[in-house]
């Protein structure tokens, strides 16, 4: 396969990974937490076909010349910005304005961390995520992560902020 075919179709594949984030992102638009992503691409190889050469007094310089190979994807990245927060009307429900994370913790033991502040109590009393996940405290006023979970007593009724 020459070098053209090669770069063309190394082109058409990062093309076509980055119409996948893209219809990822479309996708979970209105998904609770989502963050968007993007798709960061790379040169395969460049191969000098020329070198440069410095100007001289009757001729300027010459640029080099190289042929590449095409490009690969890096890295799919998130995006942590700060999204729009929408009243959900129930009361469990936070969401994180700024830098941070929930530390939620399965049932195995296993440490996770989200933006989706879809909460709720389980019958034993304990904040949960979505998911089932506990969801853990701080164990210091600055926000350090803890292994407590959060349990929950006489809870009530509670309202949705506006």
């Amino acid at each position: 396969m020459n070098r053209a075919m090669f770069s063309g179709v190394a082109g058409m594949k990062a093309h076509q990974t980055k119409m996948d984030v893209i219809g990822n992102n479309i996708a979970n638009v209105n998904t609770y937490g989502y963050k968007t992503q993007r798709a960061i691409f790379s040169d395969i190889y460049y191969q000098t076909l020329r070198a440069a050469s410095a100007g001289t007094a009757n001729r300027g310089g010459i640029n080099p010349s190289s042929v590449g190979y095409g490009s690969s994807l890096n890295a799919t990245q998130a995006q942590m910005t700060q999204s729009t927060m929408q009243n959900t009307g129930f009361g469990l429900d936070v969401a994180i304005r700024g830098e941070g994370f929930l530390q939620v913790m399965d049932a195995d033991g296993n440490i996770f961390y989200t933006k989706a502040g879809l909460l709720d109590v389980d019958s034993n009393g304990y904040l949960i995520d979505v998911n089932g996940n506990f969801v853990l405290g701080a164990a210091t006023g600055d926000g350090d992560p803890s292994t407590q979970k959060i349990r929950v007593y006489n809870l009530g009724a509670i309202e949705a902020s506006r």
